[in-house]
């Protein structure tokens, strides 16, 4: 049973380790901050859960497992209200996405409206 508890733990310090790789790469190469905050919302809930739970596996049932899951359930709570504020911050700068002509115009096509544009008729 011991050898089941280690194995699986050290999967899922593996794999935390892996999502957070893939997201600080992620972080690294999107071209524009709200790409950005989707990059850094894999470190946190993938990459940082398996972690915590990789690592509260290894700890074994004791006092520092409750408090990795304490600091699990604050992680899971705090950030996703943050990384909004600060997508809402962006918005409220005027900071746009790097995408958003492109998606206005297909919107726009698709529904048939044409803003102003002269008729191609």
């Amino acid at each position: 049973m011991n050898l089941v508890i280690e194995i699986a733990s050290w999967v899922l310090i593996l794999a935390g380790s892996f999502f957070t790789v893939t997201g600080a790469l992620g972080l690294v190469r999107m071209p524009d901050v709200y790409t950005r905050m989707h990059a850094v919302s894999v470190i946190d809930t993938l990459g940082i859960g398996l972690l915590i739970l990789g690592m509260a596996l290894q700890a074994g049932l004791s006092l520092v497992t409750l408090k990795l899951l304490f600091l699990l359930a604050l992680v899971f709570f705090t950030w996703p209200v943050v990384t909004h504020a600060l997508a809402q911050a962006c918005l409220h700068a005027g900071i746009e996405p790097q995408l958003a002509e492109d998606r206005r115009d297909e919107k726009v096509r698709g529904a048939g409206h044409d803003q102003g544009r002269p008729s191609s008729n």
